[in-house]
């Protein structure tokens, strides 16, 4: 069993039979556990009775919609849990409302089952802390800010900082690069670990909710700088 299977089970809520078989057999034949929900009340009691390692999340469910449960998530400190939304074309505006409330990231219906696969393979690696750091890198300190590698903790002017998986990967991926600078698909290939079939505006939705978490003004960051018409850098001040 690989390591990304022993990181416990992946929770599949999707009130259509037909998405729920073919996501559960694909991710069965890679070795990971998996438990269903068919509505948004399952979902958050199976959250609450057993943590998973990542959700699989649809967002156009019964009892309780996506969206409220990710927001229900977030809102729980210890529960720190990766999700992935399942969103139809049309949701553009929900998308990116997800993604802002804190969903790690998103496939579009209708999607390829090994691609989704794929996503969480990546956002589980993601998660445990295996992308960009073999576990012996030492943490990065500049003023006001702290970011450890080893225990995933970051520390702004003494207060330690929830972030997501793949916030904190961001965060360290343009810390360890400082002054460089970074495209949105550049960082979607080396955070997110793919870079195709990923609308950039991820990596936007990412680099505020940093901003929100990290900057005194948001608007006016210190850290996380835009340069206009290219990307994005990290300024160590």
């Amino acid at each position: 069993m690989n390591t990304l299977t022993e990181l416990g089970d992946i929770l599949v809520v999707d009130d259509e039979a037909s998405v729920v078989e073919v996501v559960s057999l694909y991710l069965k034949r890679e070795g990971f556990q998996v438990r269903v929900a068919r509505d948004g009340r399952q979902a958050l009691e199976a959250v609450r009775k057993q943590l998973p390692a990542l959700v699989v999340l649809d967002l156009m469910l019964p009892e309780v919609d996506g969206l409220s449960i990710l927001r229900e998530l977030r809102g729980d400190t210890a529960v720190n849990v990766p999700v992935i939304m399942l969103t139809a074309r049309q949701q553009e505006t929900d998308r990116i409302y997800g993604l802002e409330l804190g969903a790690d990231d998103y496939v579009t219906k209708p999607f390829s089952p090994a691609e989704l696969v794929s996503r969480v393979k990546a956002v589980l690696r993601r998660s445990a802390g295996t992308m960009g750091n073999d576990g012996g890198q030492r943490p990065l300190t500049f003023t006001d800010l702290a970011i450890d590698p080893n225990t995933r903790l970051v520390t702004v002017r003494g207060k330690n900082i929830e972030l997501t998986a793949t916030e904190f990967n961001l965060l360290w991926f343009m810390a360890s690069h400082p002054r460089q600078v970074f495209k949105r698909d550049q960082l979607l290939e080396k955070v997110w670990g793919f870079s195709e079939y990923v609308d950039p505006s991820t990596v936007t939705v990412h680099i505020r909710r940093l901003r929100e978490k990290i900057e005194i003004d948001p608007g006016n960051p210190v850290w996380l700088a835009t340069v206009w018409g290219v990307g994005y850098k990290f300024e160590p001040g």
